[in-house]
């Protein structure tokens, strides 16, 4: 299991420099993922996360870099695959791409945005489909509903082959999160059941996993991301994980919501939940 960071782009975190620096500090601490947030706020400090992420790839040298979650149909996909292939370049071969269709209707509301999530999902699934054409293809086409590209050709690719690893986030139960996941590279859970507004049980966990996997038709390397909140203590950290990695998570992802940035950066210093 390998052990990452969902990392707040807001307030305190508003700062690339700041998370730049934490960045560091985490891979110093022996985490191997350091994750930021893709989101606009209404009345809040906030960061670009390009801006950020750009950053932080100067800073660290191993740790994987990218967004969680980056709302998709929120942005151009194009010019996502660009930005992300120049992180790409950047770091080394270390990014990540996870996406999903954003948490707040009334926030794409607000800036004038599609809120209707089925509209939503289907820009997303286009856009999922322009990111991995453009970073495979010499020269790429694409006829959608929502966008439209005629013998692109994106260069330079990114250094990971055969492209960068597509993960998209969903909430158990919801399924159709699930059924999209299974199409690419990895899926990353939120930590509470979202009807049920509780943490994520092992039990819904392992059920989650099992309807992924009937959905799962490539037989190509798949990563499962859990994520939730450990404490500093840990072999109490240990046993909260223990459970989900058993029941086959590949990835622990330690949140930052809801926490101010020292005690956060001293949760980071404490290390992964790990022997």
């Amino acid at each position: 299991m390998r052990f990452g960071l969902d990392v707040p782009t807001t307030e305190a975190y508003a700062d690339a420099r700041v998370l730049a620096q934490l960045a560091l500090e985490a891979e110093a601490a022996g985490w191997d993922g350091f994750f930021i947030w893709d989101v606009l706020s209404k009345n809040s400090s906030v960061i670009d996360p390009w801006i950020a992420l750009t950053a932080i790839a100067l800073q660290t040298s191993h740790i994987k870099i990218g967004l969680l979650v980056s709302p998709l149909a929120r942005h151009r996909p194009y010019l996502v695959a660009q930005r992300l292939a120049n992180l790409d370049q950047l770091s080394g071969g270390r990014v990540i791409c996870t996406v999903g269709l954003g948490d707040s209707d009334e926030t794409f509301a607000a800036f004038g945005e599609e809120r209707n999530p089925a509209v939503r999902a289907s820009q997303l699934d286009e856009g999922l489909a322009i990111l991995a054409g453009l970073w495979t293809e010499d020269q790429f086409s694409f006829t959608g509903e929502h966008y439209h590209l005629h013998q692109v050709s994106l260069q330079p690719k990114p250094v990971q082959s055969p492209r960068i690893p597509l993960w998209v986030a969903g909430g158990w139960p919801r399924r159709a999160p699930f059924r999209r996941a299974a199409q690419w590279d990895g899926v990353s859970l939120k930590s509470i059941n979202v009807e049920q507004k509780q943490w994520l049980s092992p039990e819904d966990f392992r059920a989650c996993l099992a309807y992924v996997h009937a959905h799962r038709s490539l037989n190509t390397p798949f990563e499962v991301i859990m994520s939730g909140e450990t404490p500093s203590d840990r072999q109490q950290g240990i046993d909260i994980v223990t459970p989900f990695q058993e029941a086959g998570a590949t990835w622990w992802v330690e949140e930052g919501l809801g926490w101010p940035l020292e005690e956060f950066r001293d949760r980071i210093h404490h290390g992964p939940p790990c022997r």
